[in-house]
């Protein structure tokens, strides 16, 4: 508890709380995916494109919460890996859909067995309803946020 009574009270603060859990989920998301050569950011890269084929770079960036460079870089990675393949010219427009190959195909059914054995530790003290209960909360945190924008 502050003595001063000025600022935010970190033992109160569902904020802080969020980040602590954040950043805590994120560590035990690296510990899995670290095995498989992979971090959070190729993996959401390889779920988003399993989930939505063909999305460009810019979208993906916005999807895994990185910077269009930090993509860029990523990509050129992946390609070189063999684990997605862009197009030489774009079909349509300027941007180059991004699709997965079978061997990042592979690689995404192993990280996601990892990412769901977090998930399920992640959740596992909590009822059925509490975590239908925790999901709606943080809905309705993330649209107070954006619409208060």
């Amino acid at each position: 508890m502050r003595q001063d009574g000025v600022g935010i009270d970190l033992e109160t603060s569902l904020g802080y709380l969020l980040k602590e859990t954040a950043s805590a989920l994120r560590s035990a998301l690296e510990d899995v995916l670290r095995p498989l050569g992979m971090n959070v950011t190729h993996y959401a890269c390889l779920e988003l494109l399993a989930q939505r084929p063909g999305l460009s770079s810019s979208e993906l960036a916005r999807g895994a919460f990185v910077t269009r460079q930090t993509m860029h870089v990523l990509l050129q990675a992946l390609e070189r890996a063999g684990q997605v393949t862009r197009p030489a010219e774009a079909p349509t427009g300027r941007s180059l859909p991004v699709e997965l190959t079978p061997d990042g195909r592979r690689l995404l059914e192993q990280a996601s067995a990892a990412v769901r054995g977090v998930e399920v530790r992640m959740l596992s003290g909590l009822t059925t309803a509490e975590q239908a209960a925790a999901s709606a909360a943080l809905r309705a945190m993330v649209r107070s946020l954006r619409d208060g924008a």
